[in-house]
């Protein structure tokens, strides 16, 4: 076999292996460029995601603000036009995530607040936490206690102050919803009292 022939076989066989080298970079130059989108896309959703979470934030001070301007007489009945409710609903489901309870009616049972300081819509609801609506001094409510009585030392039994005063106080379940860029739909809730 001459010498040229011998050549030539060999310049085919590295252009066929430059070839596959070539392929090889391009599908990997692809893949990083993939993996760059979607960590982006990622990080993107993230930051949405926390913003609609400040959102709820912003819900929940709007909600405990407007539960402080009230009278306590009231609270003691219902006001589905502001997202209050005497009564707590143990029935409904708030994030629409289990199939074995209704959703919670948001667009009919909870207070538009707007739009927070981001541009992501807020909606609260108010729930206190009691068996049925009524004077909270009739009705079963989930309460807090705080003071002292005559015969504790805190009350001043061993001591010549005056016993501290007692407090009652009825705990209430504030539900934030936001809505936000790229269908973002998260949810804050407290408790307050």
């Amino acid at each position: 076999m001459s010498r040229g022939a011998q050549w030539g076989r060999e310049r085919g066989a590295v252009l066929f292996i430059a070839l596959i080298v070539l392929v090889a970079m391009s599908l990997a130059g692809i893949a990083l460029i993939r993996g760059v989108d979607t960590s982006n896309l990622i990080a993107g959703n993230l930051a949405f995601k926390q913003n609609a979470i400040h959102g709820g934030d912003w819900g929940i001070e709007e909600a405990r603000t407007w539960l402080q301007s009230q009278a306590a007489v009231a609270l003691d009945a219902d006001s589905a036009a502001l997202g209050y409710f005497a009564a707590m609903q143990t029935g409904a489901d708030f994030t629409g995530t289990d199939p074995s309870r209704p959703d919670f009616a948001w667009d009919v049972n909870s207070f538009d607040a707007g739009a927070d300081p981001a541009g992501n819509q807020v909606r609260y609801v108010i729930h206190r936490m009691c068996e049925t609506a009524g004077p909270s001094g009739t009705v079963n409510c989930v309460r807090t206690t705080s003071g002292g009585t005559a015969d504790s030392t805190k009350a001043g039994a061993d001591y010549t102050g005056r016993p501290l005063p007692t407090t009652t106080q009825i705990y209430y379940r504030v539900t934030a919803r936001v809505t936000g860029p790229r269908n973002t739909v998260s949810y804050v809730q407290v408790m307050v009292n």
